[in-house]
């Protein structure tokens, strides 16, 4: 990818797709170009929105337009399968909302085919590219709070049940576990590794017939282990902490998308404090990192990489299987 700017299309016009096209909108070098309904006059009414040029009714017809770099997509977790290959089989390289697929055997299609055409694909993990998980991350590659003993990170809010929202309806892919708890497995799996040695969970199912809450532990082969909590029906704090033998990192609350984090040491003593306020609403941290890969002609991101978005759905496969969903 040459050219200066980057062309967006973003297919779905959803909760997601509005602060994405937002954050689009915002960054440099990125142009939101055209946007995808299967409805047009949905399509229209986004499109006036966010400016956008371009309205299509239909995905495909967006995957046609020639001018589109790449797609965002922001439809509900049941549909990222079939889009993701459309607009690869169309020649578009690919940011896909998370949880990006439904299962391990469909995001391995979505990487082969993405690698077979030569094309970018992400998870659109924006939590791994916020300058505030970078930064923690970082300390933790120095070594500033040794040994990681222990992680703990919950996400879970009180959310009114409604059949008819993606949260709730079983067709759309509804799934606590892939909505909110693949935030905190993510966190666990870039702190502590891909492979964990025992993984432990229990998932409460809903009125919708799908898991509204539950709990899972990784344990690792090192002693260390990391636990979290997330659903519908608690309201917590949602902050996060990464304790290690020589001090400990503590995000602030709804630690996903937290612009602070804190360096304490082995005394509980604040070393350092770190701040970072999103510059528009923090998914512009991804829309940078997709367009630099593109500018770079990488196919993959170095902060969000295939073989960890891999090993995340390995976990949550497992906990749905363990719980027979």
């Amino acid at each position: 990818m040459t050219d200066e700017i980057i062309n967006w299309g973003v297919i779905g016009t959803g909760r997601i797709a509005d602060s994405v096209s937002q954050a689009i909108n915002y960054t440099d070098g990125a142009k939101l170009l055209a946007v995808a309904s299967r409805n047009m006059s949905t399509a229209m009414e986004f499109a006036d929105k966010h400016d956008i040029p371009r309205a299509y009714q239909g995905y495909e017809e967006l995957c046609k337009d020639k001018d589109i770099d790449i797609v965002y997509i922001a439809t509900p977790t049941s549909c990222h399968y079939e889009n993701a290959m459309m607009c690869l089989e169309h020649g578009k390289n690919v940011l896909c909302e998370k949880s990006v697929t439904a299962d391990s055997r469909q995001l391995s299609q979505i990487i082969g085919l993405a690698k077979e055409k030569d094309l970018f694909f992400m998870e659109a993990m924006w939590m791994k590219c916020l300058p505030s998980f970078r930064q923690a991350l970082s300390w933790a590659k120095l070594g500033k709070i040794g040994n990681i003993r222990m992680i703990k990170a919950d996400f879970s809010n009180i959310v009114q049940f409604d059949p008819k929202d993606r949260l709730f309806d079983k067709q759309l892919g509804a799934s606590a576990l892939l909505d909110l708890g693949v935030y905190p497995i993510t966190l666990f799996e870039a702190f502590l590794g891909n492979t964990p040695s025992a993984v432990r969970s229990s998932l409460f199912v809903g009125r919708a017939g799908t898991d509204s809450d539950g709990q899972v532990t990784l344990e690792y082969e090192n002693g260390a282990f990391a636990v979290t909590v997330f659903g519908y029906d608690i309201e917590n704090n949602n902050n996060a902490v990464i304790v290690g033998d020589k001090g400990r990192i503590v995000f602030g609350d709804w630690f996903f998308c937290s612009g602070e984090v804190a360096l304490y040491d082995d005394m509980a003593q604040l070393v350092e404090k770190k701040s970072f306020p999103h510059l528009c609403n923090g998914y512009e941290y991804e829309i940078m990192e997709a367009c630099r890969c593109l500018h770079e002609g990488r196919k993959e991101s170095w902060l969000v990489p295939l073989s960890d978005t891999e090993a995340v759905m390995d976990i949550m496969e497992k906990v749905l299987e363990q719980n027979g969903l």
